[in-house]
């Protein structure tokens, strides 16, 4: 009883496009593509900025390492 069987899933189906249509639907999941994309979008350019930002503190501290070493 506590199963989800098929054929609720296709009365559920079938339910949500007599009330929304076809048309709503797809544009419902050409949002829903658009906002993934944007947020795989927004993960790279984190990605990147957090690399950019070790890249910097790695150059730091090795420029600070040889003014270090040359006042030695």
């Amino acid at each position: 009883m506590g199963q989800i069987g098929i054929w609720q899933i296709v009365i559920v189906a079938v339910v949500v496009v007599l009330l929304f249509g076809r048309g709503k639907i797809s544009d419902l999941m050409g949002d829903v593509a658009k906002g993934i994309n944007s947020f795989k979008k927004g993960l790279k350019e984190e990605d990147t900025k957090v690399a950019d930002s070790i890249d910097q503190k790695e150059t730091e501290t090795v420029t600070s390492s040889k003014e270090k070493s040359k006042a030695s």
